[in-house]
């Protein structure tokens, strides 16, 4: 996580960029069509699914901050799973004859 220390260094940088990714960022997960505490269930999943470490993290966070349970949680986990292994399922279909 001491990684993410190092975002004042991207905003120096490109400082137009960075700040359009925030704001993106804030609007996409905000209260909207869907409450933000599915959002960022959905940002857990996401980020199981990529291995994000970072964005496990701060996802899960804000999942619970946005009222989310620890049993919401842990389904989260069996969706990111079963998708992650339908994947895995499917595309080994590539190694198969016809």
């Amino acid at each position: 996580m001491d990684n993410l220390k190092k975002f004042p260094k991207l905003a120096k940088n490109a400082p137009e960029a960075t700040k359009a990714f925030w704001a993106y960022d804030k609007a996409a997960l905000a209260d909207g069509a869907l409450p933000k505490k599915y959002k960022e269930l959905m940002a857990v999943a996401v980020a199981l699914t990529t291995q994000c470490a970072y964005c496990i993290e701060i996802h899960r966070k804000s999942a619970l901050e946005a009222g989310a349970t620890e049993a919401e949680l842990t389904e989260t986990i069996h969706v990111a799973a079963v998708l992650r292994a339908g994947a895995a399922i499917t595309h080994g279909m590539h190694l198969l004859e016809p």
